[in-house]
């Protein structure tokens, strides 16, 4: 396992998330926890973790749910812990996209035994394709290297001087490109530490569009009236 792997324990049960979180940190990994589904999926967006530990049953999104959106974002290692010990769930998490399953209850070491087996499989392709660069028109958005870039017209790149929340922002709806997401979907996503409001996106998105249209590329984010925001026009 790579010294420094970050792991995603998504798991409501914070006596069980504590039992994970030293297993793993004395395995040598970095943890970042999510209690929801919802908060899964935001962190899973803005860290790109090497792992997902990912428990089936969740407030707000379940496990399922969270899993099916992180194959359609790529190929993130998922390791999913289910309490129902039955051959459904196994095959319907292996079906829509899992690595493996634990079933609870389970010995710890076994779960970090089980991490260190994906992220040695997996080594060299589900972390690149979250890494991957997306792309629309002359604008590129580096996950990894967390910068946006633009393509000028003589093939130079600029990378934009963009704050967290702006990247943030840029990276949640350069994913999904086509996708109109309502103010409270990115304020969720991108502004999840603190007590902001909805406007506060708007705010955010305006500099953002400004720092855009002075590199030359101009619509983008666009505002959907009465609903939100998606990357670009229709």
């Amino acid at each position: 396992m790579e010294e420094q792997a970050l792991v995603l324990v998504a798991e409501d049960d914070p006596d069980i998330a504590d039992i994970l979180t030293a297993y793993l940190e004395r395995a040598g990994t970095r943890v970042v926890r999510a209690e929801d589904g919802r908060r899964a999926l935001d962190l899973h967006l803005s860290l790109n973790p090497d792992l997902l530990l990912l428990d089936v049953q969740m407030p707000r999104l379940d496990g399922w749910q969270v899993l099916a959106e992180v194959r359609h974002r790529g190929d993130t290692p998922v390791i999913m812990l289910t309490a129902l010990d039955q051959d459904i769930d196994k095959l319907m998490g292996l079906r829509i996209g899992a690595d493996d399953y634990v079933v609870k209850p389970f010995n710890p070491a076994e779960v970090v035994a089980r991490v260190k087996a994906v992220l040695r499989r997996t080594s060299g392709q589900g972390r690149a394709a979250s890494r991957r660069v997306l792309r629309f028109g002359a604008l590129a958005v580096d996950l990894e290297g967390h910068q946006a870039l633009v393509e000028g017209e003589d093939g130079r790149e600029t990378v934009l001087d963009l704050t967290l929340t702006e990247f943030r922002l840029l990276a949640r709806l350069a994913r999904t490109p086509k996708r109109v997401f309502s103010r409270s979907e990115l304020l969720e996503t991108c502004l999840p530490e603190g007590e902001a409001l909805e406007r506060t996106v708007d705010s955010h998105l305006s500099k953002l569009r400004k720092k855009l249209e002075a590199q030359g590329v101009t619509g983008v984010p666009a505002n959907v009236r009465g609903v939100g925001y998606r990357l670009g026009g229709a």
